[in-house]
């Protein structure tokens, strides 16, 4: 895709996660904080933003650059912390199956939002050139979330964690849990994306939580064995 843009001129648009940075002690992640992840899969992401810069700074190309925290939405059920084993399985009765401390600040975008975002970049001559960080729901805790998500559902919903040592063991057999180990971090301290240079920029965005939550939910519910 690089090749590509290089070769039309075109604006090259990235969407990134946030492996990159790595650890932060829970300080609120902004767009220049270092990219100083130490595992596998933060190193590749890193290398992978360097690339983008390095061919931004020597003119090959123009390019934009949105992160975005763990998503969920809409057709969203595999890759995500809130895929189908939390939303399929509220609807469903069954217990949230979670990782690490629900109880601690997490960020987490929402698909349409994400969408929203990355057109902005596209189409804004202001973000070329630069890191934005992605607006989504206000920032709460997990157990918050899934409190709204057991409203709406209208019953309790239990959650199944699994703490870090028992996902450690498990991912010598499970390459899933093997690579969710590495990125167990941002559920074991405050995991807060910071998006105030985005809105400064481009106005206040990000769709309220609830409301996110059940567009989620309405879309789960047409999905077979999930109906509540």
């Amino acid at each position: 895709m690089l090749t590509a843009a290089e070769r039309t001129r075109a604006l090259l648009v990235s969407l990134e996660n946030l492996y990159g940075y790595g650890p932060t002690g829970g300080r609120p992640m902004t767009e220049d904080l270092p990219l100083a992840a130490t595992g596998a899969k933060g190193r590749a992401r890193a290398a992978m933003t360097a690339e983008l810069l390095a061919a931004a700074e020597a003119g090959r190309v123009r390019i934009a650059i949105g992160r975005a925290s763990d998503f969920f939405g809409p057709g969203v059920t595999q890759g995500s912390t809130l895929g189908k084993r939390v939303f399929g399985n509220a609807l469903a009765g069954r217990r949230a199956d979670f990782i690490g401390n629900p109880g601690l600040p997490h960020t987490y975008s929402y698909v349409p939002d994400i969408a929203a975002g990355l057109a902005t970049l596209g189409t804004d001559a202001r973000a070329v050139g630069q890191v934005w960080h992605l607006p989504g729901p206000a920032t709460s805790t997990t157990r918050a979330l899934l409190d709204l998500l057991a409203g709406q559902v209208g019953h309790p919903v239990a959650v199944r964690a699994l703490p870090k040592l028992a996902v450690r063991a498990l991912g010598l057999v499970n390459p899933l849990l093997r690579e969710l180990a590495e990125t167990s971090y941002q559920f074991d301290e405050p995991f807060v994306l910071d998006t105030s240079k985005y809105q400064a920029a481009f106005g206040a965005a990000g769709t309220p939580l609830a409301d996110a939550i059940a567009a989620t939910l309405a879309w789960y519910r047409t999905r077979p064995g999930t109906q509540a």
